[in-house]
């Protein structure tokens, strides 16, 4: 049977995670043609740009671990990739609790001014990793906690950036009378991540953008329908993105063979610490159906599940998966790569111009 895959929605965007912190995307000893330098960075933020990609995610990590041994902070970079490029918007990772609200505003307003207005984001992380504030001396809060200090820290940040003398009473953040000058010439988004109850709530509040891992898409289109409905409960929409690591190769043999060896040659040390890290911080969501509750071995060698989305094989092939994504309610393909230079060139030629096609009817799409 052929069905249309022609919709009135939106083509389906696409952004691509900044390398900024060593090891690539995967926690394996195979090859990676990937650098976490700037002039590395440099070069695939303006590849991704001609490639059709709208948005790059900096990483935010305060320490060591997990096969990622050097990182370079989020903000810094993004401005430096914001300057590199034209019209690649870069979202800076943002972590609460060694960020204060009032020193975001003012970072990314001034960026923005810097950068013509537009183009810079945040993406606000709860936390995941009890060890690295430890480390750094920051109070680690228990899950529903964390995610009710980031709620209020986007209500101030957006109360910053939009009003003068704004004045706020949370439980973890105060302002009184505050005005912000210059304000960003244009509202930054924000985005945040999470799959538990709470991240889902503070979705349908909040943020204008919800990333979720890696998952089936019968898994993705329960999520999105349980913020959906929740957020215009709230009189309130939230964009969706997806995280997945994309292996596209001329075959689907060549594609799952990459696939194995990366599984392969995962690091088993790091890939079972990573894993007792990340499912404590799932697990201890009151429904412990928080990020990574249930991932595998092999799930957990890329760090966001982004195998489970399956965009694994030929261009055709990864192009109807994103098409089907896109039919139950996404918006934006958060993705990862091994090569990334080359990988993301590859994508903009062969697989971006299919999904086009199949948006707008002028192919078909096989059920």
């Amino acid at each position: 049977m052929i069905v249309s895959t022609q919709t009135h929605q939106a083509p389906i965007k696409f952004a691509y995670w900044v390398p900024n912190v060593s090891g690539g995307l995967v926690v394996s000893n195979i090859e990676q043609r990937t650098s976490w330098d700037f002039e590395y960075n440099k070069k695939l933020a303006q590849i991704a740009e001609k490639a059709g990609f709208e948005y790059a995610l900096s990483q935010i990590r305060f320490t060591a671990g997990y096969g990622a041994e050097y990182q370079h902070e989020s903000v810094s970079f993004s401005h430096a990739l914001l300057a590199a490029t034209e019209k690649l918007n870069v979202i800076a990772a943002i972590l609460p609790g060694p960020w204060d609200p009032a020193v975001v505003a003012k970072q990314i307003a001034t960026i923005d001014h810097l950068t013509g207005g537009g183009r810079v984001a945040v993406n606000i992380v709860s936390g995941w990793f009890k060890g690295e504030f430890v480390a750094i001396g920051q109070p680690w809060l228990e899950h529903d906690e964390r995610y009710r200090r980031s709620q209020e820290f986007i209500e101030a940040l957006k109360g910053i950036w939009s009003q003068d003398d704004f004045s706020y009473h949370g439980d973890f953040y105060r302002f009184h009378n505050y005005s912000l000058k210059p304000k960003p010439l244009k509202q930054p988004e924000v985005f945040q991540g999470g799959s538990s109850r709470a991240a889902r709530d503070m979705a349908a509040k909040v943020s204008d953008w919800y990333f979720t891992n890696g998952n089936t898409v019968e898994g993705i289109k329960a999520q999105i329908d349980d913020i959906r409905a929740k957020a215009a409960a709230n009189n309130h929409s939230v964009k969706i993105g997806v995280n997945a690591f994309v292996i596209a190769r001329d075959t689907e043999e060549e594609a799952k063979a990459v696939l194995a060896e990366i599984i392969a040659k995962a690091n088993p040390e790091a890939v079972n610490a990573f894993g007792d890290a990340a499912k404590q911080a799932g697990k201890s969501s009151p429904e412990g159906e928080g990020n990574w509750a249930k991932s595998t071995f092999e799930d957990l060698v890329q760090y966001n599940d982004g195998f489970k989305t399956n965009l694994i094989g030929t261009p055709q092939q990864i192009a109807e998966r994103i098409v089907a994504l896109k039919a139950v309610g996404v918006d934006l393909v958060l993705s990862g790569f091994l090569h990334f230079q080359e990988e993301v060139a590859y994508f903009g030629e062969k697989v971006l111009p299919l999904v086009r096609e199949l948006e707008a009817g002028k192919v078909a799409l096989a059920a």
